[in-house]
């Protein structure tokens, strides 16, 4: 058990700062989940706190203990890897021994460890076969297994699902969260896939070009997002921006205020609906010419755009009957909407 510190960690490819002073607090047993899009720096952070990656400038602490020189062996932490990286030439049995046995961990302790692991990733039958005789969602059982053998003080995940089919990363993330929780090891865990962040973490950490764009509970970052950057990257589809321009001070819940000038107006595709037969529909109201109708089951998302051809979604009930080129206005509760100033930041 372990909480894991970071505090101004930075790091240099020569000239060049990816990780731009990240500082982050996880607490013992915490599933914090780093997510962001390609080349954000999310891997190279994980691969810091492991040790496989040297930190250029501030602290990394693991157990109260300082561990920017200390080997990866070193740091008592363990780490899934998206490849498996699984012994091919041997079972799955020496597999989850391997590490063990390196340490010099008596044989009735590795098998005690390994029949623990095998029962609560149901592996059982497979611990005589070679990983080429098993599927792809259980040598990533196995792989996991590996790093549950070990009992560290921390796991990393490296997108360790991002070589499964869809329908396997939604049971293997179950499945993660499940032992998680049951083992209640502090765990950071890298993904690019949002619906994957959302899902798994007791914490969310966006980041955006070597920084930390928002902190915080999936909900609060989903309900509240800080910056454009997070509203769009939070949420499937993306949340609507939309250019407005602000004619006079309006007021917003907690004493904030609409500055007047140019801002981004946000709003979930969920929260846009068409207007009971009937109201009229009070609250904020567009015109939207239709474009595509996307069915994804119970629901289906429209997509359109307005009359100076920006782009919007909005999400409708079943199997809808709008048609392409139909043209429709749709409406949202004046509290479901975001307002951003010109850098892209909350206002209110």
């Amino acid at each position: 058990m372990a909480n894991i510190v970071l505090k101004d960690a930075r790091k240099k490819y020569g000239s060049v700062e990816v990780i731009k002073g990240v500082s982050l607090d996880i607490s013992d047993g915490e599933l914090v989940v780093l997510v962001g899009p390609s080349g954000c720096g999310k891997s190279t952070l994980l691969r810091m706190i492991a040790g496989l990656e040297s930190i250029t400038a501030g602290t990394i602490e693991i157990a109260g203990r300082i561990v920017n020189d200390l080997e990866p062996s070193e740091r008592d932490i363990a780490m899934v890897f998206q490849n498996y990286a699984l012994y091919p030439h041997m079972t799955v049995r020496q597999n989850l021994a391997y590490g063990l046995k390196n340490r010099n961990t008596p044989k009735d302790e590795i098998d005690r460890r390994i029949a623990g692991a095998a029962k609560a990733l149901e592996i059982e039958p497979f611990l005589e076969r070679k990983p080429r005789q098993l599927s792809g969602g259980q040598r990533q059982r196995v792989a996991m297994g590996r790093a549950i053998v070990r009992e560290p003080a921390a796991f990393l995940f490296d997108e360790p699902l991002s070589n499964l089919d869809a329908k396997l990363r939604v049971q293997m993330r179950v499945e993660i969260k499940r032992l998680q929780r049951a083992l209640a090891t502090t765990s950071v865990y890298v993904t690019h896939d949002q619906m994957e962040a959302m899902t798994l973490a007791d914490r969310l950490v966006v980041l955006n070009a070597g920084r930390i764009e928002q902190l915080g509970t999936p909900i609060e970052l989903y309900e509240k997002p800080a910056t454009t950057f997070v509203a769009t990257f939070i949420g499937s589809p993306s949340m609507n921006l939309l250019p407005i321009e602000i004619t006079r001070h309006q007021s917003l819940a907690e004493n904030a205020v609409l500055p007047v000038g140019t801002a981004t107006l946000g709003v979930r595709p969920e929260d846009l609906h068409l207007p009971e037969p009937g109201t009229s529909g009070n609250g904020f109201s567009i015109d939207v010419t239709v474009a595509a109708v996307e069915l994804v089951g119970a629901e289906s998302y429209v997509h359109g755009f307005l009359a100076d051809r920006h782009p919007v979604v909005f999400r409708v009930a079943g199997r809808s009957r709008i048609a392409i080129d139909d043209l429709m206005r749709v409406h949202a509760d004046f509290k479901s909407l975001h307002f951003f100033d010109e850098a892209g930041r909350r206002l209110g």
